[in-house]
């Protein structure tokens, strides 16, 4: 569980607050309680001591002490009624002392003995003494008989009783309810954040190709209904957007390849005329250059905007990997040949993936272009292939100058290169890997890069092994990069700088 998470401290604050309130009602109720048993008690035996005290200011004069003793007894019946009774005529004739209570709830020697030495002040408000579990009181009264001194006590064990009782009731209730307050914060949290989930769920599905979803709007009347429709409002203004530049590129790279077409056309015409000047001839095949790289990046910029505009599979079907790269391989070692360097096609094993084979080959032609493009002369390309139960892989590795740590994570930018001058000599312009990233989402697969400079690189792409069962390509794929490449295996290409797409 994470503990910082919005939903655990929602919910443990509800669970504290519920407890606090729990803790305090409990606490309430008990000393409540408390207090209103031993009030009764007091009350209990003001009223006694008051009957006494008017019995001894009515007595006349000449009343005895068996008279007195007989007339409390009559009206109190102190053992039956469970009280202590222990009238004084001071200084320290007893007039009258109860004996044991009907239930033994108390030892009247024993509370003779403690006030005997003191412990019960002379005063009418009655005191608890937690040794004797008594609550005893003594009040001085004058009567015409003389003065005396009433001493009251009640036992104080059934209110314990019941005292103790509420305790363990409460030691009991308490966890279960703090138990079940847990319980509820996190179904109440759980159903309160559900809109947000939702929301959150959407906004992963959203990709460029797939701008046309919306969040949904939970009719709660608040600031999250709120945030839904602004969100939903600034997607829609992001899509015109995003589908205005769409339109802008895909229309600039169509009506960009007829003219440079025609100039193509005419300056080779021009090239091709026999008593050109020679300089001349070198300016116009300088143009023708410069004309062919521009149609290059026109191309590449034509299939990203395809791809962006949601372009689907044309074809799906069985493709076995290893006859795709073996073909394309052989298509390319002349271009290999020529800058000395050699293709190893001993790592390709049968390795079979649904997908549209065109798209598959482009995105074995742009790395191992890239590869043939930043590999020094007496290199090696590496092509393999493989699968488990799992997925189905495919790299393209070298020994070329490698990509340094901090170009790692940029390589598949669009137009991003290492050295810029170095990749216009080469004919790139940043955005073959794009093209490969692009297209390896279309399939659901991932690729991933390992690189060290000087040493080489390696692209691995990995496929799920139902690839006509993988989700939404934007969703599916992704890139890892790592900055060493692992014992075992070669690197692939080259740089940022990689080679832009063939169409």
């Amino acid at each position: 569980m994470n503990h910082r998470s919005l939903a655990f401290r929602l919910g443990a604050w509800y669970t504290l607050v519920l407890s606090a309130t729990f803790a305090l009602v409990g606490t309430g109720t008990f000393f409540g309680l408390q207090h209103y048993l031993r009030s009764s008690l007091r009350d209990s035996l003001k009223h006694r001591t008051e009957q006494v005290a008017q019995l001894l200011v009515q007595s006349p004069t000449t009343a005895t002490n068996d008279h007195l003793a007989h007339e409390i007894e009559t009206r109190l019946a102190p053992e039956l009624n469970n009280r202590y009774v222990r009238v004084t005529r001071l200084p320290s004739d007893i007039v009258f002392r109860s004996g044991p209570p009907s239930d033994r709830s108390f030892d009247p020697l024993a509370i003779d003995r403690a006030m005997a030495r003191g412990g019960v002040p002379m005063t009418p408000l009655a005191e608890i003494r937690a040794d004797l579990h008594m609550m005893l009181s003594a009040a001085p009264v004058q009567a015409a008989s003389g003065r005396y001194l009433v001493e009251m006590g009640i036992s104080t064990v059934p209110v314990e009783a019941v005292l103790d009782r509420l305790l363990d009731f409460l030691a009991l209730l308490l966890p279960l309810l703090i138990a079940f307050a847990a319980g509820g914060a996190y179904l109440l949290v759980s159903w309160a954040l559900r809109p947000v989930d939702r929301i959150s769920q959407t906004a992963e599905q959203m990709s460029l190709q797939n701008l046309a979803l919306r969040l949904p709007v939970v009719p709660t009347g608040d600031a999250l209904e709120r945030l839904s429709i602004s969100m939903n409002t600034m997607l829609g203004r992001l899509r015109d957007s995003v589908q205005t530049s769409r339109r802008f590129l895909a229309d600039a790279s169509h009506e960009l390849r007829t003219p440079l077409t025609v100039i193509k056309g005419e300056l080779q015409e021009i090239a091709g005329v026999a008593d050109l000047n020679r300089d001349l001839r070198e300016r116009v095949g300088s143009v023708l250059e410069e004309v062919g790289r521009l149609e290059h990046l026109v191309s590449g910029l034509l299939v990203l905007s395809r791809l962006d505009a949601g372009e689907t599979q044309r074809e799906r079907a069985d493709v076995d990997l290893a006859e795709l790269l073996r073909g394309t391989a052989e298509q390319m070692r002349l271009m290999a040949e020529d800058r000395g360097l050699a293709i190893d096609l001993s790592g390709l094993r049968k390795t079979v993936v649904r997908g549209d084979q065109g798209r598959l080959k482009q995105i074995v032609v742009n790395l191992l272009d890239n590869a043939i493009r930043f590999t020094p002369s007496g290199g090696t390309i590496a092509l393999r292939t493989g699968e488990d139960s799992a997925s189905a892989r495919l790299e393209v590795s070298d020994t070329g100058i490698g990509i340094p740590n901090a170009a790692l994570e940029h390589v598949f930018d669009r137009f991003f290169r290492v050295d810029a001058a170095r990749s216009r000599e080469d004919g790139g312009a940043g955005l073959g890997l794009s093209i490969v990233k692009s297209l390896c989402s279309m399939h659901g697969a991932e690729i991933d890069v390992q690189s060290r400079v000087n040493e080489g690189s390696c692209f691995r792409v990995t496929f799920p092994r139902r690839i006509g069962n993988a989700v939404d390509a934007s969703r599916a794929a992704g890139v890892h990069l790592k900055s060493e490449v692992p014992s075992t295996s070669n690197s692939t290409s080259g740089p940022v700088a990689a080679p832009t797409g063939q169409i």
